[in-house]
C-alpha cells in the first residue's frame, strides 16, 4: 500500500520542497496551506511527473475550527497517515521586546505553536491507534538558542523543540517516531515575511554567503524518515557552512554579525 505524507505550509520553501522528495519516492500527500491556488499547481505538477495521488487542502494552522473540519472531511483512507510533517511557521518583526507588535506575537505563538498543536492533534490518534507514524517536525537554530531581537520567534521555537521532546515521551508506547529538523539560515520566504514583504531588506540576509536551500531541509526529512523502524533520529541541526550560530556567520571572507 502506497505510504502517505501529510506536510502543512506546503505552497512554498521547505514545506513544498518536501512535497517534492517524497513524491519522488513513491508517497501520496496531503497538502496544506493558505495558498490553494499553489497547491493545486503543486499537485498537478507532481501528478505529472511522479504519479503521485494528493489531496490539497486549504488550511490555516491557527484556525482550529478549519485544522479539524478539514480532518474530518478526508475520506478515512486518507487518514492513514505514516508521516507528518508539521512546516507551518513563520517569523514576523524583529524588534527588542519593548517595542514588539502584540499582533505579530499572537501570530507566532498561534502559528507556530498552536498550529502545530492543532495539526498534531488531528492527525495522531490514528497513529496512535496503528501504533506507527513518524512526526517530523521542523524548528529553528532559533530554538536552540536565543538572538539579539529574536524574543518572540525564538520563544516559539524552543516550544516546538520542547514539544518534540514531550511527543517523544507521549508516543514512546505506540512505537511512532518524533524527529525535530533544526535549520539555520535557509533561502526561502521567511525573511520575506519577517520583514512583511521588504524584498530588499530580505534579500541581504542571504547575501555574502551560500545558504542552506530548501531541498536541503527536504533531504534530511527524507533521511530520518527512511531509516530502519527501528532507528528514530531524535533531532538534526543543520547549518550552512558559513553560520556558526543564530548570528555569526563568515561573509564575503570576514565574520559578520548582520
Amino acid at each position: 500500500m502506497t505510504k502517505i505524507a501529510m506536510i502543512t505550509g506546503a505552497s512554498a520553501g521547505i514545506g513544498l520542497a518536501c512535497a517534492e522528495v517524497f513524491a519522488k519516492n513513491g508517497y501520496n500527500l496531503i497538502l496544506t496551506a493558505r495558498r490553494l491556488d499553489r497547491l493545486e499547481k503543486l499537485s498537478e505538477r507532481l501528478a505529472n511527473d511522479y504519479g503521485t495521488e494528493t489531496k490539497a487542502i486549504e488550511m490555516d494552522v491557527r484556525n482550529k475550527e478549519m485544522v479539524f473540519s478539514a480532518w474530518d472531511q478526508l475520506p478515512d483512507q486518507w487518514k492513514n497517515v505514516d508521516v507528518l510533517i508539521n512546516n507551518a511557521g513563520l517569523s514576523q518583526g524583529l524588534d527588542p521586546i519593548f517595542a514588539g507588535d502584540t499582533d505579530d506575537w499572537d501570530r507566532m505563538v498561534d502559528t507556530n505553536i498552536k498550529g502545530l498543536l492543532y495539526v498534531s492533534r488531528a492527525v495522531l490518534p490514528g497513529m496512535q491507534a496503528r501504533k506507527k507514524g513518524h512526526v517530523i517536525n521542523i524548528g529553528s537554530i532559533a530554538g536552540k538558542e536565543v538572538y539579539p531581537n529574536g524574543n518572540v520567534y525564538c520563544a516559539t521555537k524552543h516550544a516546538v523543540d520542547a514539544l518534540n521532546k514531550a511527543m517523544r515521551i507521549d508516543l514512546l508506547p505506540y512505537s511512532i517516531k518524533v524527529t525535530a529538523l533544526h535549520p539555520g539560515a535557509v533561502e526561502t520566504e521567511f525573511s520575506i515575511v519577517r520583514y512583511k514583504g521588504d524584498n530588499q531588506r530580505a534579500k541581504k540576509v542571504y547575501e555574502g554567503f551560500d545558504s542552506l536551500l530548501a531541498v536541503d531541509i527536504a533531504d534530511a526529512a527524507w533521511y530520518v524518515a527512511s531509516r530502519p523502524l527501528h532507528v528514530n533520529i531524535n533531532e538534526m541541526v543543520i547549518m550552512p557552512t558559513a553560520q556558526a550560530n543564530g548570528v555569526l556567520f563568515n561573509k564575503k571572507d570576514k565574520f559578520n554579525f548582520k
